[in-house]
């Protein structure tokens, strides 16, 4: 099935449901056929044995990537590998993968961000071990650094060469390809380039509040989240933009728990790329968006929940 061109895909979405409980789930995964207009949660994620403090924290799922027929998902401070029928194969843990968000495959490598750590670190696939990090900071000069340390440190937090807890940048993102390695965060105050000898330099200046940033055509492509937009910023100053959609307030629940506890309405988070032309992208409640990039109209969306603390999370396209 097509619409404007495109032909409808399958994507697979994660879920945190802000503020929930112990007891009650509190996220899930979600396969969403755009094409047969059929959404299914394949996996539902009420693991009571995580912090609970705050409004997201550990709850729910995270990024998702894929390598050789199977499906890695992150959580909080674990990474769960399954197979295409969702059941769990194995998972692993390192002393420094704390509040992963996102993650990203490239060749064998699955490149994981944990935000309290400030770092992005590398997993093996073929190996199945974690085997680098790399902490990034800002100093008072707005000079950017990197320290590669080892993930599989002993001594906890501070040891072993790795950094101390501070969650100064809130790396939320991570993406690479063969023109090099990505993060960006709440406050890295831009997408930065990680060069082989560890360097990081700013690539392009970003709003605070971005989600999801990365290198795409000829520019950045992100969730604008404070400005609830999603954005396509070119080299050439111009730029394609896409509003977050809104529900009539009567239409959503859990409106009478307060901010520290909700995903607010239009809480950009998600995003991918479907091919050179279309982008998919979630936002609170619990909703996808297809974008026409070409056209700057929207093709398609779904919507899952009206519970405006469930927001989406990682956001792919499904490739099994």
């Amino acid at each position: 099935m097509t619409q404007n061109g495109l032909e409808l895909p399958t994507l697979i979405a994660s879920s945190v449901v802000r503020g929930a409980r112990q007891g009650d789930s509190h996220g899930g995964l979600y396969l969403l056929d755009f094409a047969g207009q059929e959404i299914r949660q394949v996996l539902d994620w009420n693991a009571g044995d995580i912090d609970w403090q705050g409004r997201g924290w550990d709850r729910g799922l995270r990024g998702i990537a894929f390598f050789a027929g199977e499906v890695y998902v992150a959580a909080s401070d674990e990474l769960f590998v399954y197979d295409t029928a969702f059941r769990l194969q194995r998972s692993f843990r390192s002393t420094y993968l704390k509040h992963c968000h996102e993650i990203h495959v490239l060749n064998n490598h699955l490149y994981l961000t944990s935000t309290v750590n400030d770092s992005i670190l590398a997993f093996n696939l073929e190996r199945q071990q974690f085997f680098w990090a790399i902490h990034l900071s800002r100093d008072n000069e707005g000079a950017y650094h990197g320290i590669a340390y080892d993930p599989n440190g002993i001594d906890g937090p501070g040891g072993a060469n790795g950094p101390a807890p501070e969650n100064r940048l809130h790396l939320n993102n991570v993406f690479a390809d063969n023109t090099g390695l990505y993060a960006s965060g709440l406050r890295s105050g831009g997408l930065l380039r990680i060069g082989s000898d560890n360097t990081v330099r700013l690539l392009a200046e970003l709003p605070d509040g971005t989600h999801n940033a990365r290198p795409f055509q000829d520019g950045v492509l992100f969730n604008d989240t404070a400005s609830d937009l999603v954005r396509l910023d070119r080299r050439d100053g111009s730029a394609v933009t896409f509003g977050v959609p809104q529900y009539p307030q009567d239409e959503l629940t859990h409106l009478d728990l307060g901010d520290e506890q909700v995903a607010r309405q239009g809480f950009g988070r998600g995003l991918c790329v479907i091919d050179d032309r279309f982008i998919a992208a979630g936002s609170s409640p619990s909703t996808v968006s297809l974008y026409d990039l070409a056209t700057g109209s929207d093709v398609m969306r779904v919507n899952f929940s009206q519970d405006v603390r469930n927001a989406i999370h990682g956001l792919e396209v499904w490739p099994y």
